[in-house]
């Protein structure tokens, strides 16, 4: 079962509903040589926090020190076009965690490349999930990081090699960054954004959001100052 998945992950580039369709009609496939490493759903390696996801992915292809699944993680997420508020602001939450955190990001511009940047310069780990094939780094402007990140963190993504950065699998990939995270720290969120369908993920697995305060005309943070009003609590700088 564990090769059958893998065969319909390389034909159907990591799509998860073609995917599921093939494996519930038990669909014809054959044994396949694959140089990436990866895990299934099946492994005894695999990160039971995603098995919480109604739809958890069938197999992660990855790069780096796997072992990083077994230590306390939390998510960190915000803003693309983040604000010099969000950017100290990362720097602060990252610093007040304990080192022993594993800090989970998407790898993307912004508060995403922050807090991945943030976590190796103060002595953290990382994991990075993202959209596309671990060959290819997106955007390109974290060529340096992706490198990185490889050869010492942990690089995760549902899709196989040559997989392109297409834009449904970002919003998808958010589902992973929620699961993994024990609790997920909202460092900026604009009213709709990928940030927050993040936080709805996070929220629907009962898990806790910390979210940054803004001022209530800030648009940079309408998304973050709603979830507090829901109920999520305050980050608060140590003094």
């Amino acid at each position: 079962m564990r090769e059958q998945i893998l065969y319909y992950a390389l034909k159907y580039h990591g799509e998860y509903a073609s995917m599921h369709q093939a494996i519930m009609r038990n669909e014809k496939w054959e044994r396949i040589n694959c140089k990436q490493r990866y895990l299934t759903i099946l492994d005894e390696d695999y990160p039971k926090e995603l098995l919480l996801l109604d739809d958890p992915p069938y197999i992660l292809f990855y790069e780096g020190d796997l072992t990083l699944l077994k230590y306390p993680k939390v998510c960190v997420i915000g803003s693309r076009n983040c604000s010099r508020y969000a950017n100290n602001s990362c720097y602060d939450l990252i610093r007040s965690l304990d080192p022993q955190t594993v800090i989970v990001s998407g790898m993307a511009k912004g508060i995403d490349a922050l807090a991945h940047h943030n976590a190796l310069k103060l002595g953290y780990k990382t994991i990075g999930v993202i959209g596309c094939g671990l060959d290819k780094s997106y955007p390109k402007e974290n060529d340096e990081l992706y490198e990185k990140m490889k050869k010492d963190q942990l690089l995760l993504s549902e899709y196989p090699a040559g997989s392109l950065p297409l834009a449904h699998h970002f919003p998808w990939r958010n589902r992973i960054l929620a699961a993994l995270g024990d609790r997920c720290y909202v460092v900026e969120a604009k009213s709709k954004s990928g940030t927050m369908i993040t936080a709805d993920y996070v929220q629907s697995l009962n898990k806790e959001i910390i979210a940054f305060p803004y001022r209530f005309d800030d648009d940079f943070g309408i998304g973050c100052n709603y979830l507090i009003e829901q109920g999520a609590s305050i980050f608060i700088k140590e003094r």
